[in-house]
């Protein structure tokens, strides 16, 4: 069973920049298709950016496509969420999440995922 652990969160002014890094222990990374989602105070859970085993595909929320960049290193066992030009509503709790199943392309769905890291908190300031 795979543990995943966030980080790279903080507090950030508008316009600014963070990387976010997940790090997988008990599992080959490689194996999982990969999701970062987020959770703002009193909402769902969002998806935010997906990839594929490979990381030839890669799928985004409408509202941080050409803001956000995810990536993965197999080879380090970890993925990454470089996300740029931070607005406060991107404010929320990050989560990487993991999913072991056989599809290929990867998943926006929230219930695909069956292991999730502990979340690291981005907050962005006016």
């Amino acid at each position: 069973q795979v543990q995943l652990v966030e980080s790279g969160g903080g507090l950030v002014q508008a316009g600014g920049s963070l990387r976010l890094s997940c790090a997988a222990s008990g599992g080959t990374l490689g194996s999982y298709r990969m999701g970062w989602f987020r959770q703002a105070p009193e909402k769902e859970r969002e998806f935010v950016a997906a990839i594929n085993r490979s990381g030839g595909m890669i799928r985004y929320t409408n509202s941080v496509k050409g803001r956000f960049t995810i990536s993965r290193d197999n080879g380090k066992n970890t993925v990454y969420l470089q996300m740029n030009s931070l607005k406060p509503e991107d404010t929320a709790v990050y989560y990487c999440a993991a999913d072991p199943g056989l599809v290929v392309t990867p998943s926006v769905d929230v219930d695909d995922y069956h292991y999730w890291g502990q979340g690291t908190q981005v907050t962005v300031s006016a």
